[in-house]
Formats: C-alpha cells, structure tokens, sequence
C-alpha cells in the first residue's frame, strides 16, 4: 500500500530554523541557508516498518535485568481517564545503548543530536551462518559482500545486523540460549567489523535482533567499546528485519530524551 503522504513530521522537521540535507554524517544542520530557503519539501513515503519488538512483562532480557512492571494508577470508573506507572530498566526490549552506556564522557541520551537519529540503513543478512552456529558474528567480510552488490556503505548510516533471532523472542530461554554453564549463545557484531564500519566508513550506529550488539559468548563487549565511546548509538532486539530492502530505507530513532539515562526503550521505523 503506498502512503503516498506529506507527512506533518516531516514537514515541521524540514521547515525548522535548521533545515537537514545529507551531508557528512547522517542529516548534517546547515545554519547557513537563508530563512527564504528554508522552505518545507513534500516528502514521499511508500512503506513504513515497524521495527520495535512490543515491550511486556515477558519480553526477554539480559539476566539479572528487571522485567517491565506495569500498575494501574488511575481508571476511567474512577477517575474519568486511564493511566499507568511503569518500573523498567533503561536497557529492556527493544532499546537503544546511548554512548554513555560504555563510556563515562559519551552521550546520554538526552544529548544525542537529533540529526544522528535519522540516518540511511544497511541490513546485513546472517541468517544462513546463524541457523548453523548460534555464535556467528557479522564480520568484515560479511561487510564488504554487502557493498559489492549494493555499493559502499554511506558515511551516517545505521548497519543492522539480520539473525532471523527474532522469532525466538516470545520464548525467554530460546532467546537467551544459556548453556549448562550460564553461557549465552546468539549472533552479534564482532569487534573488527564493529571497528571497521566506525573507522573506515564513519557509520551512525549499529543495531540487532539478539539481546546485545555482541554475540552471546563475549566477555569483553568489543562491539560496545567499539561503537559506544566513538559517540555512536547501539540498538538491541530489533523486529521485522526482513521486512526491509538491503538498503536504500531511513531510520527513525525514538530514544526518550531523558536526562543522564545511558538508554532507553524505543521506538524504532524504518521508511522508504
């Protein structure tokens, strides 16, 4: 179905006192242009993907994290209005790992700039090597097959790792896939691509469809040092993956701006 829309997000976003172009690293401010230039574009949007696993008290999480807990606060017999309290961890479903996360002078995720949170998508697809080895990673090579056929990754852009882990995600010890010795077995980046795409193709950020950026087995969390203290966001548990083109899509990050919060959940879309 196309959408075929202007869409008033866009439009506010667009006709701002800082108009965005593509530039550099992801949408790049450019202050300079006069006001009479800063005219609002109709925008063209054909799919929309949602690509944020819906949160629940169930959903899977790292051990030792809480689970989301809801409770009621006010009811419309009561009250006239419905409202809830939540309890939850910065780091639970679908959620994005601010900088601050791994790096004691990275960003929050308040401080994030708005224009790191649109940026053009890379979908890496691993599901032949993970359905054989729950340990694979995305690697370097994995990376440059990519851009053989699709041309090299853009400087910005959010390269998004495809497992086929989320149909595991309504089953907590699926998901996890712990071992007799509490070892977690599922897909993540290896540090060398992780440090690859940072240093040779100045990407945005990266994201999953497991619990965490590395695979389940690492205890040095090279992906996250890699990517984190560089100012570049992480995403973890990512849904509908195969839903996107290999590239060509823009992601729309909703990382709460909360002040201090190393992360947050969000709400993740994928338009093109």
């Amino acid at each position: 179905m196309c959408l075929s829309a202007t869409l008033e997000m866009f439009r506010s976003v667009l006709s701002s006192s800082e108009t965005l172009s593509w530039m550099g690293m992801g949408f790049a401010t450019v202050a300079q242009r006069s006001r009479a230039s800063r005219k609002a574009r109709p925008v063209t949007i054909s799919y929309v993907v949602d690509l944020t696993q819906t949160l629940t008290p169930e959903s899977p999480s790292w051990p030792g994290y809480p689970s989301l807990a809801v409770r009621n606060t006010h009811h419309f017999a009561a009250d006239g209005f419905f409202a809830n309290a939540w309890d939850i961890h910065e780091h639970s479903g679908t959620h994005v790992d601010a900088p601050l996360h791994f790096s004691a002078k990275g960003w929050s995720a308040a401080d994030i700039p708005a224009e790191a949170l649109v940026v053009p998508v890379v979908v890496i697809d691993i599901r032949s090597r993970a359905r054989r080895d729950p340990d694979a990673q995305v690697r370097v090579e994995d990376i440059k097959a990519w851009e053989k056929r699709h041309g090299r990754v853009s400087r910005g852009a959010a390269v998004l790792m495809w497992s086929g882990w989320e149909d595991r995600a309504g089953d907590q010890v699926a998901y996890r896939n712990m071992d007799s010795e509490g070892i977690m077995h599922f897909p993540g980046f290896s540090q060398e691509a992780a440090e690859f795409l940072v240093t040779e193709r100045a990407i945005g950020g990266i994201g999953v469809d497991t619990l965490s950026l590395d695979h389940g087995p690492s205890t040095d969390f090279g992906a996250h040092f890699a990517v984190l203290p560089s100012n570049r966001w992480g995403i973890e548990n990512l849904a509908n993956l195969g839903k996107l083109p290999p590239g060509g899509a823009t992601l729309f990050v909703g990382v709460p701006r909360v002040q201090g919060a190393s992360g947050g959940p969000a709400r993740i879309l994928a338009v093109w």
